[in-house]
């Protein structure tokens, strides 16, 4: 099986450039309808799809975002590996608006959202010790170089639920705790995606320092906005220098990220809700 790119797309950034044979599909999930229609492409040799995370335009906030029909929809559709792009706040003064940092922990302070596509009648509990594909890191890392990408490689992207800034004390508690980054969008996809037996990692796209910085301690939509352009042109560059590298057969992951469900499961077969099981389909299919 060749390998089928995903990316997802975060603010400000709503297409792909370069890719052929474009077209828009909506997908069923029966975890409801995800943020907008797929786009699918050839960029080269390789397939991928594209979502906008929050949608064309904007119009849903972190929040509200259906992370369960996205992620659904992506490995619905034959999706191998997931790229998500991810406009973040920085915590470090080493990393300043416009630097690029390939994510490989999370700390999850989200709270109004579903996190699990297991639940009652179906219970699993799966590892999420490192949330991210070390194997994809390695790629985007080498395309980063490639295309003068200023990267740093490693770092803590704190989850927070929003859509509110942070307050200066919550910034400083952050920064007390070791994170580089912020943002509202990557928790619980990362934990969604570990599910669905999906490679995924992010590439955090700084567009502000947070409010603990004493020259930014008012983050604003418009001064966010204006170093977001120059982070998406980057950004799109860098998916198209990305794809090419993971073209060919797909191979199961070093890492283990293809088999995350096979201890993951505690539920007992003959007391599984069939209902569950139905909507697992695709996710949980091979174990099921």
């Amino acid at each position: 099986m060749d390998a089928v790119i995903g990316v997802i797309g975060g603010s400000g950034i709503y297409d792909i450039p370069g890719l052929e044979e474009k077209q828009w599909r909506t997908v069923e999930t029966p975890w409801g309808a995800p943020s907008d229609q797929l786009l699918f492409g050839m960029l080269g040799d390789v397939q991928c799809v594209f979502l906008p995370r929050h949608g064309r335009g904007h119009p849903t906030s972190p929040s509200h975002l259906n992370y369960r029909a996205n992620i659904d929809a992506l490995k619905r559709v034959g999706v191998t590996d997931v790229i998500s792009l991810s406009a973040v706040g920085s915590l470090r003064e080493e990393l300043p608006p416009g630097r690029f940092v390939i994510v490989d922990q999370f700390i999850d302070r989200s709270f109004a959202r579903e996190k699990s596509f297991f639940g009652e009648g179906l219970v699993a509990h799966v590892s999420v010790a490192h949330p991210v594909c070390a194997r994809l890191g390695d790629v985007l890392e080498a395309a980063c170089q490639d295309e003068g990408v200023d990267v740093a490689r490693g770092g803590t992207y704190l989850v927070m639920e929003g859509p509110q800034f942070s307050t200066k004390a919550e910034s400083e508690l952050y920064r007390s705790w070791g994170c580089s980054v912020i943002g509202m969008t990557n928790m619980p996809e990362a934990k969604l995606a570990r599910e669905a037996e999906l490679c995924y990692a992010t590439i955090a796209m700084v567009t502000d320092f947070d409010c603990w910085h004493p020259e930014h301690d008012h983050v604003t939509v418009d001064a966010v906005v204006k170093v977001l352009a120059g982070n998406s042109d980057r950004a799109r560059g860098l998916v198209t220098a990305t794809v090419p590298k993971l073209a060919g057969p797909r191979a199961m992951c070093r890492c283990g990220c293809n088999n995350a469900l096979d201890y993951a499961l505690i539920t007992a077969p003959d007391v599984r809700n069939a209902e569950l099981v139905a909507k697992l389909d695709v996710v949980a299919g091979r174990v099921l």
